[in-house]
């Protein structure tokens, strides 16, 4: 068996996908294990299959006929996998040095640890949080909406467990899922991911299954990558702002209960509410009208998303 299999799913990051199989070679090279990549490709229109075959010979890629979504092509990727590791991967990410053997040793070294997940950097060299305790439900009315500023520091600090130093090798609940790197053995035992989840929340359910189920979740500082964030998400605005907040939703109801989430989707559609109609009168105002236009557009596809969910996504 192949210690490792690298799992990517790519829509429209051609160059960013190719800059990231560079890294992965250059990191095997480093620090050497066997290793395999699978890239599945979902319906991309700028030729990066094309480009696959050519200059990857050794890349297997599973092109997809439409865009099938985060969690499903992971999932495709995680049934084709062989390795005794699997490594979930962006594809705007870029290995840096030896992390792929760190990571694979690491895990050699620890049977007890189930996932892992380095270092991450911005594209700039600066930290990037992406190691996580499990939310409560006063977290997930701060964190990432309007609300985030007015959170009381001690909530925000223990989410992005601001206490352990970022070169630390440190446990935590959940690690982001841009690199994830799990035992083949979890997998076995839990399943692959929760394809319920479009995009977003799908590596913390993951973890909280892990975790759940005996096995340690640990954050690996001394394995460096760089994500250079988003670059398929940026594409559909719209989107982005709904399945993140339905995923949200799905996590609190299948792991906090109905009533906590029901509260949560209440809260969130006050917040877009109340944005609409800020931008609106910002607009009316005659304030960057085009800009305020726009976002009032998106802010109402996440309202109807949010009280519909069946509500077609435009754009999307």
């Amino acid at each position: 068996m192949i210690d490792l299999s690298i799992v990517i799913v790519s829509w429209n990051v051609r160059g960013y996908l190719a800059a990231c199989l560079d890294s992965i070679s250059a990191s095997l090279a480093a620090r050497p294990v066997s290793a395999e990549i699978i890239v599945v490709d979902s319906a991309s229109s700028d030729d990066a299959v094309d480009l696959l075959r050519e200059r990857y010979p050794q890349v297997r890629v599973l092109p997809q006929r439409e865009n099938i979504g985060f969690t499903r092509g992971n999932n495709l990727g995680l049934a084709a996998a062989a390795g005794r590791f699997v490594l979930l991967l962006n594809p705007d990410t870029e290995i840096t040095g030896d992390a792929l053997g760190r990571m694979v040793a690491y895990l050699d070294a620890n049977p007890a640890v189930g996932i892992v997940g380095p270092h991450t950097l911005n594209t700039d060299g600066s930290h990037q949080s992406t190691r996580r305790r499990f939310p409560t439900l006063l977290t997930a009315i701060f964190e990432s909406t309007w609300l985030q500023p007015l959170a009381p520091r001690r909530i925000l600090d223990r989410y992005y467990v601001r206490d352990a130093p970022d070169e630390a090798t440190a446990d935590v609940d959940w690690v982001q899922g841009s690199a994830l790197m799990v035992r083949r053995e979890v997998i076995a035992q839990i399943g692959g991911l929760d394809d319920g989840y479009v995009m977003f929340s799908e590596e913390m359910d993951f973890c909280r299954r892990a975790r759940d189920a005996g096995w340690r979740v640990v954050y690996l500082g001394g394995a460096r990558i760089i994500h250079h964030g988003g670059k398929s998400t940026d594409q559909a605005v719209a989107s982005r702002h709904i399945y993140f907040q339905q995923s949200k939703l799905r996590y609190f109801r299948k792991f906090h209960g109905a009533l906590p989430a029901a509260l949560l989707r209440m809260i969130l559609i006050s917040l877009y509410v109340y944005q609409m109609a800020l931008e609106a009168a910002k607009g009316a105002l005659g304030h960057k009208r085009r800009m305020r236009g726009e976002r009032v557009r998106v802010y109402w596809q996440v309202v109807r998303a949010l009280v519909r969910p069946g509500a077609r996504v435009q754009g999307a």
